[in-house]
C-alpha cells in the first residue's frame, strides 16, 4: 500500500503520475526521449542501463520492469540481461558497453564517482560523446526515479508475468502517459 492515496492495483510509477499528472507527464516524457528517442545506443541497451541502475538501487518495480522490456527488446539474446544482472563483465555484451555500465554504476553511487580515466576507458572501446551524455543521464534519471517509486512504497507486482506484460507494452508502445479512469 503506497503511503499517499492514489488508484489501487495500478503498479510503480504509474500510479503516481496519475496521482499527479501534471508532474507525470513531463516524467514520461524525459524517459520516452532517453529510453525511445534518437541515440546511438539501442533501445534495448539504454533499457538495459536504466534495469541495471535500478537493480544497483534495489527498487524492484523499476528493476523488473525495465528489464522485462530490454529481454523483449534483446528478443532471442534476452539471457544478457540476468547476465548483467550478476556480473556485466561476463556478459555477452560489447567491451564498449561494459565500460558505460561501469560509468552508470558510479553515477548510481556518486556523480563525482566517474573520472576522465573511466571515460578514456569508454571511448578507448568506441564510444562516442552522445553514448557517455546518454548513459549518465539515463543513470541519474533512473535513481531520481527509483527514489520516487521506492519513497513512496508504490505497488511492486511480485508475479512475473506481470512485468513480461509491462516489458512488451513498453517495448512496442514505449513510454506513454497513463490514462485517467
Amino acid at each position: 500500500m503506497a503511503y499517499i492515496k492514489v488508484d489501487e492495483g495500478i503498479p510503480g510509477i504509474r500510479s503516481l503520475a496519475l496521482f499527479r499528472p501534471e508532474t507525470g507527464k513531463h516524467l514520461y516524457a524525459l524517459v520516452q526521449v532517453l529510453l525511445r528517442g534518437d541515440s546511438p545506443l539501442t533501445e534495448a541497451e539504454r533499457e538495459l542501463i536504466a534495469a541495471y541502475v535500478s537493480s544497483l538501487n534495489e527498487c524492484m518495480f523499476c528493476k523488473y520492469s525495465h528489464a522485462a522490456t530490454a529481454e523483449f527488446l534483446f528478443k532471442d539474446q534476452k539471457k544478457i540481461v540476468n547476465i548483467v544482472f550478476h556480473d556485466f563483465r561476463k556478459a555477452p555484451i560489447s567491451d564498449k558497453m561494459k565500460s558505460l555500465l561501469h560509468i552508470a554504476g558510479k553515477v548510481q553511487r556518486s556523480g563525482k564517482q566517474v573520472t576522465s580515466g573511466d571515460i578514456a576507458e569508454a571511448r578507448k572501446y568506441g564510444a562516442v560523446d552522445r553514448d557517455i551524455h546518454d548513459t549518465v543521464l539515463i543513470a541519474a534519471t533512473f535513481c531520481m526515479l527509483n527514489r520516487y517509486v521506492d519513497g513512496l512504497d508504490s505497488l511492486t507486482p511480485t508475479d512475473p508475468v506481470e512485468y513480461e506484460a509491462m516489458g512488451k507494452r513498453l517495448g512496442e508502445n514505449g513510454y506513454v502517459m497513463p490514462k485517467t479512469s
